[in-house]
């Protein structure tokens, strides 16, 4: 008996780990082609229900799919009504797995050739590099996955004497939700919902579970996978929230509509084209589950999300609110948030600027007082955020959008050093000349042009500081204006020129950490 619970108990830990590492290596070897993919696909809940159960089906973790679309929400790309679609999507594409595993693992088991792939796999990893290397690391990942699964079963062998449908709860209404509390702790104890379909279907093969007792834990089990996201999300931004919530409100709903109708499916189920397999029913339930909700919900995307925004409302914002920690879980979301924020620091800076350089009745220096306190914590949020990033050494994209990153943080440093030059300021907001150009190179901090439109800003105004200091010395020879004037605006004319060099530079550099642009964003 202790050696078959401590081999059921190391299959379980050989398929948790099997699956995670066969996840995290399918999202490495995806790049960032499945990000643009998904972003390209959501121009709507149904095409983001789609796409979603694609990606998902493919890189394996819902969790994964679900961060990368609220990256995309925080950034402005696309609403949060159409995220929901990938949210529900994501929901049936995580079913694939139970089929994997019922096709592949239950039926054929495979854990014994998966042993000398598992040899062949690690030999990849360790001896390859680059895209050689995850593919080893995902194969090694799936034959962890399979021993583990096989390694249940071989333990499971007897357990129907020890463990038998008489003695859990009874394969009644009242049994049926202790069984689904049951499936409830366990995928949140587990953090797996694969996992806890395996321990089912395992369990489902060796009689000790009757197939309503076995549904009822698939559907406890749609529940606990919610919680883990929600738990984590609660220090997270208020997109990240809203996420989680909406993904728990779904998983919940579809739930409780699918446990009345367990024991009217069944028969439906076990069909002549299906044959009579409690645990391809068992898959087909599961599948079944996740399809009804997203079919459910779907009509009522928009007034679902207005819910979950009135549950979930925005709080106060801060210049660093994209940098939610929950999104260094994939590097190019985490990317499109520190490009967001270094956006946003350069608004605010380029505002605070245009309300001082604004004409005397118009003035306003109290944004530019304001500044220190909302850049500073910003700036080194940012700095700490780039230094957490984990990056592949032979993804170019990426690398060369954490170098336009860290270009552009310099700037935005040295930008907002030349911003507490009040003196400076002052001189060209009351210079006629001097106060268009001034307002000009403002205007375009506050609202980032493209590089091509600040690169011939920026070479205007330097032809126009070029021309007003030499301006500036035939006065002085001329006795028009004293030294002490000359130097004041000279310093004046410095200002402006450096600045007009940031804007450019930060410019050119936002555009590149920005990454490639995919269509049109969904804002609706």
């Amino acid at each position: 008996m202790t050696g078959g619970v401590l081999g059921f108990l190391g299959g379980i830990g050989l398929f948790l780990f099997g699956m995670e590492t066969m996840t995290a290596a399918l999202r490495s070897l995806a790049g960032d082609g499945l990000r643009r993919w998904l972003l390209r696909m959501t121009s709507s809940p149904l095409r983001g229900v789609l796409t979603g159960a694609g990606i998902t089906a493919v890189v394996q973790s819902s969790t994964a799919v679900t961060v990368m679309t609220i990256g995309f929400v925080g950034a402005g790309l696309i609403s949060f009504s159409h995220s929901l679609g990938v949210i529900y999507g994501a929901s049936i594409g995580t079913t694939m797995t139970g089929w994997i595993i019922m096709l592949v693992g239950v039926k054929l088991k495979l854990g014994i050739v998966a042993l000398p792939v598992l040899f062949v796999a690690s030999l990849m990893g360790i001896l390859g590099e680059g895209q050689l290397a995850r593919l080893g690391r995902m194969l090694a990942g799936l034959s962890l996955l399979f021993i583990g699964l096989d390694l249940m079963q071989a333990a499971s062998a007897g357990v129907e004497t020890y463990v038998t449908p008489d003695w859990l709860p009874g394969d009644t209404w009242a049994g049926r939700l202790v069984m689904v509390a049951t499936g409830l702790i366990l995928v949140a104890i587990m953090q797996s919902s694969s996992a806890g379909i395996a321990l089912a279907l395992v369990l489902l093969g060796s009689g000790a579970l009757t197939f309503g007792q076995a549904a009822a834990m698939v559907v406890g089990m749609n529940m606990g996978t919610t919680l883990t996201g929600f738990l984590a999300s609660l220090g997270g931004g208020s997109e990240m929230q809203r996420a989680a919530v909406a993904n728990l409100l779904f998983n919940s709903i579809s739930a409780m509509l699918a446990f009345p109708l367990i024991s009217v499916l069944a028969p439906l189920l076990h069909n002549p084209l299906t044959g009579p397999d409690d645990q391809t029913a068992l898959v087909l339930f599961h599948t079944g589950l996740n399809v009804l909700g997203a079919a459910l919900f779907l009509p009522l995307t928009r007034p679902f999300a207005a819910l979950v925004i009135w549950l979930v409302p925005d709080r106060p914002v801060t210049l660093a609110a994209a940098l939610d920690p929950q999104l260094l879980a994939d590097s190019g979301t985490a990317l499109d948030a520190a490009a967001r924020t270094a956006t946003a620091i350069t608004e605010a800076i380029g505002q605070a600027l245009q309300a001082a350089l604004a004409p005397q009745g118009a003035r306003d220096l109290r944004p530019l007082a304001a500044l220190p306190g909302r850049v500073e914590p910003a700036r080194k949020a940012l700095e700490t955020w780039l230094s957490r990033l984990q990056l592949a050494p032979d993804r170019p994209d990426p690398l060369n959008r954490m170098a336009a990153l860290m270009h552009l943080t310099d700037h935005i440093t040295r930008l907002t050093a030349r911003s507490e030059e009040r003196g400076r300021i002052a001189h060209l907001a009351d210079n006629p000349r001097l106060a268009r150009p001034a307002r000009a190179i403002a205007a375009a901090l506050s609202r980032p042009p493209k590089p091509g439109q600040a690169s011939r800003l920026s070479d205007r105004i330097r032809d126009i500081t070029l021309q007003h200091r030499r301006g500036a010395f035939l006065r002085n020879h001329a006795d028009l204006i004293s030294p002490a004037d000359v130097f004041r605006e000279t310093d004046a004319l410095r200002w402006l020129d450096r600045v007009a060099e940031h804007a450019e530079r930060i410019a050119h550099y936002g555009a590149q950490a920005a990454g490639p642009q995919i269509g049109t964003a969904h804002r609706v």
